[in-house]
């Protein structure tokens, strides 16, 4: 078809033959480019110089300009409206732009915070008292704009709640007081207990730090807007607020105090927990979950006695709960992958005491 369009009489013009032969214009004048190009005999659109490009000297200027003490970490148009105000006219934005990409400093200009690097918390739990995790979560009421916050203190092994406030603040003092009277009521001695939470004000105040440390108490704490890292509260808000009979607003604190309480006890003796093998958190944390599990196996033996016939995989077994909780376990590719399969690696180290003050060490 090129042929064809090459050799047409003089007499047929292009637009006539294209629409002839079904072709499209732009095309031919394309392939005709290409194929000067190609031949050697002409230059690209792209290779050609532009009468209307700055000079090399003139863009060293500009380079040397952007790249001065007083612009060197300022962006493009800002330089260029700077300028200009003085009378000065260089280049346009987007040429100045072009300048920084050839020597590959094209983006921010500004000195700019290092990537963020915290380590992900590990944690295992293989019987009560070992990882606790807990969390704030926000009461809507009645009035508007009005909030009372909740705090949680839960048993990783078991679930088991092990302390709860309702308050109209959020604050370090409420959390140091809950983990003082809660410690001391299930006898929580140094060095046996590892606390996980959030990065929130409270659990990252110093007094709250200090305290606990000075108690022995390991400290851990999620990465910075990651909720996976504390899945276990986070789901136990979720149980509490999509139960049938919750308000959804309070009328004021002692309501909400009053539902919070009736609540936990379901929670804690009725609500059979479907991460426990579906024992309650209390038989758990007792360790009553054992003699409930007996309890069960002789229904199920009962049954399959009557009709063996029903149970096509054989004589069925209570399930027990899983002997360890882990945050955030490694996979089996993480490992192959080079993954360290350590736990209970804490993100906030303990407090050592140095020159009569405590020094805080942020992994």
């Amino acid at each position: 078809m090129n042929v064809l369009i090459t050799e047409r009489p003089e007499s047929v013009p292009l637009q006539a033959a294209c629409n002839a032969l079904g072709l499209n214009r732009s095309s031919v004048y394309a392939r005709r480019r290409r194929d000067t190009v190609r031949s050697g005999s002409g230059v690209s659109r792209k290779a050609a110089p532009q009468p209307r490009a700055l000079l090399p000297e003139e863009r060293r200027h500009v380079y040397d300009t952007l790249g001065s003490a007083q612009f060197c970490n300022q962006p493009p148009v800002e330089v260029y409206q700077t300028l200009l105000e003085r009378g000065i006219y260089l280049c346009s934005v987007s040429t100045m732009h072009r300048i920084l990409r050839e020597h590959g400093e094209n983006g921010e200009r500004r000195d700019q915070r290092a990537a963020q690097h915290h380590a992900m918390p590990r944690l295992v739990a293989q019987a009560p008292n070992e990882v606790w995790t807990w969390d704030c979560s926000k009461l809507a009421t009645r009035a508007r704009g009005v909030y009372l916050t909740l705090y949680v203190v839960l048993d990783l092994f078991s679930r088991f709640v092990l302390a709860w406030m309702v308050s109209r603040k959020e604050n370090s003092a409420l959390a140091q007081q809950l983990m003082a009277e809660a410690t001391a009521r299930y006898r929580i001695t140094s060095g046996q207990l590892t606390i996980h939470q959030d990065r929130g004000a409270p659990m990252t105040a110093h007094r709250y730090i200090d305290q606990l440390s000075e108690m022995g108490v390991m400290l851990s704490h999620s990465r910075p807007r990651v909720s996976n890292d504390n899945a276990f509260s986070e789901a136990q808000f979720k149980t509490q607020k999509y139960q049938p009979d919750y308000p959804g607003k309070f009328d004021h604190s002692a309501h909400a105090r009053t539902w919070c309480g009736t609540y936990f006890d379901w929670y804690n003796f009725d609500h059979h927990h479907a991460g426990l093998a579906g024992y309650t958190p209390e038989q758990v944390f007792t360790g009553r979950y054992r003699e409930v599990a007996e309890a069960k196996q002789r229904a199920l033996d009962a049954l399959f006695a009557q009709h063996p016939e029903r149970f096509v995989a054989g004589r069925p077994t209570v399930a027990q709960p899983p002997k360890s909780v882990v945050i955030n376990p490694v996979t089996p590719e993480q490992l192959a992958a080079g993954a360290s399969a350590e736990v209970n690696f804490p993100t906030l180290t303990r407090v050592v005491k140095a020159r009569s003050k405590y020094e805080l060490s942020l992994n």
